[in-house]
């Protein structure tokens, strides 16, 4: 639930033993190597770029419908030469796929003209052909004009016109533009068509033929990554005639392995710390419960190394806003059954254990959400039954249900400001943070003394407000104070900061999506469910069939926006509003120089 502390390790040794060292180096792992020499800023994608490539033509052999036995002896397998073949393969079979489709067009727009050969330069005496489609309401026109023309063909609302002439016809002389056709004859275009389609066949056998590589590709990925890591490596070193350095980032844990790992090999050790004007990768460090907070925290921006990581805060408020939005726990109930039946699953890889956890928390969330609203596929229960009595909330509601959703939009936007004041412990601009957070709480508590003409909510309200205003008028900026206009430009900017006002309240009516959309989907699902009984009640008998089809289309429609809105909106709320008042600066991922295990 934090960013690691890094130390910045550099590694001096005789450049007879570079290769040694660093393959020991990758072996070791938990470091980041930092590039000394201009080759690496050329070459620096280049390692990405090999691997994502091989990843590419794997899963390209894997999407294959028909597949062939799979080779198990690496005597006559040679990685890059297939993983090369497979990505020619798949250009060449893109590219004969759009030639295909672009004569598939113009086979359709000449067959409408007919087969025909165009005359040579000459052969007409400067004369040429000119061709038009013709809307027939527009042919009077045609009819009128002096040009020399045949109607070669016609549709039912369109005539196919060829005038003969040495220049092209004057735009006013035609009532359309001309059409352009082309010199290649239709049978000539037939012919090519029919050679793309035996290519194609020839390329998708080629690409079958390849899957038999499918497995020695899995075995050897790995490897394949380790090379390429390490061939970048080698040219993230500064070399000198005699001797070589290395440089990376460590965290502090692996510091004391490092200084083991200089001592075994004879290498000249230096230990520094950030200087605070160099930028470090940004590691972060979650519990494995927490960690699918910070899958999604990766997925948007990483937080820079200097801030702080909003791993636990985005995996809690991401929860919360997918159920308030979804707010139906029948929903919920059949997500949580899919989730039981992916569970073994989703803990193949590491990535799907933490993302099942998220899930978890969301899905429960979301259920307890959905009967506290009192919603199970769109049916309200009666207040004498136990769901009944559990129901807390009625999305109908409006008033209580927008000051729900303001509140925690306000607690969102509060907290973000709460942390960055926590951040800025040793700038005065922290109480400038606290101002803003003050803000938010006195505007919510002053807009609830109107809605409950509450006195002691009203005063408290403009307690909180005016500490708020006299935080961001004095201490909005760092601007020293060492001559009296300091002081007067200290309150400028101050008077300026106040324009973020209409920024923060926007910022918490976002939240107010919250109730809009979750409103959207339990209006929609008793929608369906009321269109569906009167189908059943207009058509006894059938009205069953019909009525079970529009319940299942219906709640699957209702089901897919609920996860497109729940997922949109909760991440739109974290990574805009949320992180508009406490993520500022972005960072870049800590990417370790180790050996990966084989797939």
């Amino acid at each position: 639930m934090a960013i690691v502390t890094l130390k910045k390790i550099t590694l001096c040794g005789v450049l007879a033993d570079k290769s040694m060292i660093l393959e020991q180096l990758q072996s070791l792992g938990g470091t980041h190597l930092i590039a000394l020499s201009e080759a690496a800023t050329k070459n620096e994608t280049t390692a990405t770029y090999d691997v994502d490539a091989a990843l590419t033509a794997l899963k390209y052999l894997q999407q294959c419908d028909r597949q062939r036995h799979q080779v198990r002896q690496a005597d006559t397998f040679n990685f890059n030469a297939v993983v090369s073949e497979v990505l020619q393969v798949k250009n060449k079979l893109i590219e004969l796929l759009e030639q295909r489709e672009f004569l598939q067009e113009r086979i359709k727009e000449v067959s409408l003209w007919g087969d025909f050969n165009l005359a040579a330069e000459g052969e007409l005496q400067g004369y040429k052909l000119w061709f038009y489609i013709v809307p027939k309401r527009l042919m009077p026109k045609v009819r009128a004009s002096d040009l020399v023309w045949q109607q070669v063909n016609a549709s039912n609302t369109h005539a196919y016109v060829v005038v003969i002439a040495q220049q092209e016809p004057d735009v006013a002389a035609m009532p359309v533009r001309r059409t352009h056709i082309g010199d290649v004859p239709l049978s000539q275009l037939h012919k090519r068509l029919e050679n793309i389609e035996l290519a194609i066949e020839d390329a998708y056998a080629q690409r079958e033929h390849l899957t038999r590589w499918m497995s020695l590709i899995m075995l050897n990925l790995a490897e394949y990554e380790n090379r390429s890591a390490l061939k970048e490596a080698h040219l993230l070193t500064r070399d000198e005639p005699e001797v070589f350095v290395v440089q990376t980032w460590v965290a502090v844990d692996d510091v004391a392995g490092i200084e083991a790992f200089a001592l075994q090999h004879q290498l000249a050790c230096l230990i520094e710390s950030p200087d605070g004007e160099e930028l470090p990768p940004t590691l972060l460090k979650n519990t494995n419960t927490f960690a699918g907070g910070e899958e999604i925290v990766k997925f948007y921006q990483m937080p820079n190394y200097y801030g702080w990581d909003p791993s636990v805060v985005v995996f809690f408020s991401f929860a919360l806003f997918f159920a308030m939005i979804l707010s139906d726990a029948g929903y919920a109930a059949i997500f949580l059954s899919i989730l039981a039946l992916k569970w073994q699953k989703m803990s193949a890889t590491a990535q799907g254990s933490r993302f099942r956890l998220l899930l978890t928390v969301t899905l429960t969330l979301a259920f307890i959400w959905g009967v506290l609203a009192g919603s199970y596929f769109g049916f309200s229960p009666d207040a004498e039954t136990l769901p009944g009595k559990l129901k807390l909330f009625d999305m109908n509601d409006f008033d209580t249900m927008m000051q729900v959703s303001i509140f925690v939009g306000v607690v969102h936007i509060a907290l973000a400001n709460l942390v960055q004041a926590y951040q800025l412990q040793d700038k005065t601009t922290r109480f400038a943070a606290l101002g803003w957070a003050l803000f938010v709480i006195g505007g919510f508590l002053l807009w609830l003394s109107t809605a409950h003409e509450s006195l002691i909510l009203q005063q408290s309200a403009y307690v909180l407000l005016s500490i708020a205003a006299l935080a961001l008028l004095l201490f909005s900026t760092d601007r020293p104070l060492k001559k009296p206009l300091d002081y007067v430009l200290r309150l400028v900017d101050g008077l300026k900061s106040l324009t973020g006002i209409t920024k923060i309240f926007g910022d918490v009516l976002s939240y107010m999506r919250l109730f809009a959309l979750g409103l959207a989907s339990a209006s929609l699902a008793i929608t369906f469910n009321q269109l569906a009984l009167q189908v059943y009640d207009a058509m006894p008998g059938m009205g069953l069939l019909f009525s079970i089809l529009i319940l299942i289309i219906g709640h699957t429609l209702n089901i897919m926006l609920g996860i497109m809105s729940g997922v949109v909106h909760g991440l739109r709320l974290n990574f805009i509003e949320f992180y508009n008042w406490s993520v500022s600066d972005e960072g870049y991922p800590f990417k370790a120089f180790s050996k990966k295990e084989g797939y």
